[in-house]
């Protein structure tokens, strides 16, 4: 029996190389595409890339954007740019493995969304905008879906650690710990395990958001 397949798109970042981590400790075999291989902005560069991917038993869209502008002062540029990547790329991904998933009757796509979806922060409205309607998106692919054997699930993974946010100033950080019950940021690792805990134990599991820091929802 063969090993199961997974792909996290925006594979260059934290999160997807935790996930990768801890995926193939647990011999899920793992790609992770850099924007270079997949594009998921890009129509012919998703359909290029997963047609010549084999079959997925799991896909995690991962792939994220953030420009954070004042309304006021957001160009349609970066309204489309963040909707492009964090919305539409997820689309486009989650389309192409469908129809494998579909025919084999066995599968599972997990949505990276952000607490930002449900509750939004000023100057965020794309970002909490594209977040908040992959969830819509999910639970409708998880009602369509299920009676094909195939979950659907997104996660919320908050406020992690990685080298982005450590470049913060400590008042930005500290004001951003005071908003968690446990004074503490989420890792990486942590999520990375709970979605390999999801995968391999959760398989009556479909159609659900998890919140994975100390925030409350």
């Amino acid at each position: 029996m063969s090993s199961p397949q997974a792909i996290i798109t925006g594979g260059a970042g934290d999160l997807a190389q935790a996930l990768k981590s801890s995926f193939e400790m647990a011999k899920i075999q793992t790609l992770a595409p850099a924007r270079t291989e997949l594009d998921v902005t890009n129509s012919e560069s998703v359909k290029n890339y997963f047609s010549t991917a084999g079959a997925i038993d799991l896909l995690v869209c991962n792939a994220g954007l953030t420009v954070d502008r004042p309304l006021a002062k957001m160009a349609e540029t970066d309204w489309n740019q963040v909707l492009e990547v964090n919305l539409n790329g997820a689309f486009r991904c989650a389309r192409e493995v469908s129809r494998g998933m579909i025919k084999r009757r066995s599968g599972h796509i997990i949505f990276i969304s952000s607490f930002s979806a449900m509750h939004p922060p000023a100057g965020q409205a794309n970002y909490a905008a594209a977040k908040s309607a992959l969830l819509g998106m999910m639970k409708s692919m998880a009602q369509e879906l299920g009676p094909r054997n195939v979950r659907v699930n997104a996660v919320l993974p908050g406020f992690l650690e990685t080298k982005m946010t450590n470049a913060l100033s400590e008042s930005v950080k500290s004001a951003a710990k005071e908003k968690h019950t446990l004074g503490r940021f989420n890792t990486a690792e942590s999520v990375a395990d709970f979605i390999t805990f999801l995968q391999w134990h959760m398989p009556h599991t479909s159609g659900q958001v998890f919140n994975l820091d100390s925030r409350i929802i």
